[in-house]
């Protein structure tokens, strides 16, 4: 197969996953029609369970998702499930007295955690700024703006230049700021920083402002001086206030989700010569971290990226769902970037291996941990706090959009080159003729 051949190949599949796949799982199985909203869990084998509490994470990365999905191909059904997951997070999550988002409601929407996570902040700008640019609604933008308006004011230090895990519910400092009881309780994480990054990023393309612009350009300055080891090439996952280390894992995932979501930061900023080297720096980190990720996470063997690296070098070959959507789109970039045909030969391998492996076409949606050789790993969640339709309907719109640029660049390639050596074919032709015809004078 040609190379256009190939990536034609997957832009296909990616669609088809998308729309046949995906999208029908969560507009069908995740509707809680009883109790509003989107059900907060689900089982391995698809059933729901109407009493879990619901995430704020986990709706704005619905609203996000159908918003995307709308905005790519528009469909009345992505556009009511939008609305839904839209007028769910205003009337639920949004904290009337003190602003911004909570944490987590019950499964009838009342307030269970109203602390503000600067990454449940972030992931709401994100929603409602994509909700925003699939619909026109100007009460989407403006919450957007007023939860940046918040993260800014009271979540950013202006001494070190980062963002704080968390505040209470009144923004004011807590304790215990951990994302996650896996996360360290650390002041700055990888985590926050990159999905601020990418919230932004959507808030300069969804309402451009010299503001946002200035914000988004310090979380990339951040990222690549800060969060990104200059020595090493890989994430630092937790640091102090003072930016000092904490962590020494190496999270393929995150390195390979990073990547491209720099070059993503870079694009919006686009324009003069300082936002010119900006990029050229992104770009640089970006196969930086590709290039690690393929050298250490990308199992040769099988396909797909290993999970993680544990700071006393042990690794742990297991596959995560999000893990191997995020490869495929950063391998894919990677290529884009640099031409080198061991990145296209990854991504392809990789979505095989999704293929192959990781959709669920029994239950639906895909499983949430694999093993190394590809067998479902049980005890997880189809749906849960962590559990979404984000990673994986945002691979394939990526990997949809990103093949139909590439080979429309490719295409035209070609055409250009075929009607270059027809010109050359055509000049050679006439002044054979003229050739000709002077000598039979």
């Amino acid at each position: 197969m040609t190379m256009i051949d190939r990536l034609s190949a997957l832009g296909r599949a990616a669609e088809t996953e998308l729309r046949e796949g995906i999208l029908p799982f969560w507009a069908t199985r995740a509707v809680d029609r009883d109790q509003g909203g989107f059900f907060g869990r689900i089982g391995a084998d698809g059933r729901p369970d109407p009493g879990s509490s619901k995430g704020g994470v986990l709706n704005a990365r619905i609203l996000w998702t159908f918003s995307a999905a709308l905005r790519y191909r528009p469909d009345p059904l992505y556009r009511t499930l939008a609305d839904r997951a839209f007028d769910y997070l205003l009337e639920h999550f949004w904290d009337p007295e003190h602003s911004g988002l909570y944490w987590e409601v019950d499964s009838r929407g009342g307030m269970v955690q109203g602390r503000k996570q600067t990454y449940g902040q972030a992931f709401g700008i994100y929603a409602l700024a994509e909700y925003f640019r699939a619909t026109g609604v100007r009460e989407a933008i403006d919450h957007a703006e007023r939860l940046f308006e918040d993260v800014e004011a009271r979540a950013f230090d202006p001494v070190s230049g980062g963002y704080w895990e968390a505040r209470g519910r009144d923004w004011k400092p807590i304790d215990d700021i951990r994302l996650s009881a896996i996360d360290l309780n650390a002041p700055f994480s990888m985590n926050t920083h990159l999905h601020l990054l990418e919230a932004y990023t959507g808030l300069v393309r969804a309402s451009d402002t010299p503001r946002h612009r200035e914000r988004l350009r310090a979380l990339l300055e951040i990222m690549l001086g800060r969060i990104i080891d200059a020595g090493t090439g890989h994430l630092i996952l937790f640091q102090d206030e003072h930016w000092r280390r904490m962590s020494g894992v190496v999270s393929h995932g995150h390195e390979i989700e990073t990547s491209w979501l720099l070059c993503e930061a870079a694009e919006a900023l686009a324009g003069g010569s300082a936002a010119d080297a900006l990029s050229a720096r992104a770009d640089a980190a970006a196969l930086r971290l590709a290039d690690g990720v393929l050298a250490r996470g990308y199992d040769v063997a099988n396909g797909g990226i290993l999970y993680e690296i544990s700071a006393d070098g042990h690794l742990n070959a297991d596959k995560e769902w999000w893990v191997q959507a995020e490869g495929v789109v950063g391998l894919l970039n990677a290529y884009q970037l640099s031409g080198r045909t061991e990145f296209l030969d990854a991504a392809l391998r990789t979505w095989d291996f999704i293929d192959a492996h990781v959709v669920d076409r029994v239950v639906g949606e895909w499983h949430t941990r694999v093993t190394r050789e590809g067998e479902p790993i049980p005890g997880f969640a189809r749906v849960d706090f962590w559990k979404c339709p984000y990673h994986n309907a945002r691979a394939m719109l990526e990997i949809a959009e990103r093949v139909l640029a590439a080979t429309n660049h490719e295409l035209a390639e070609q055409s250009r080159l075929r009607a270059t050596e027809d010109f050359k074919e055509g000049v050679k032709a006439t002044a054979e003729r003229r050739v000709a015809n002077f000598k039979g004078r």
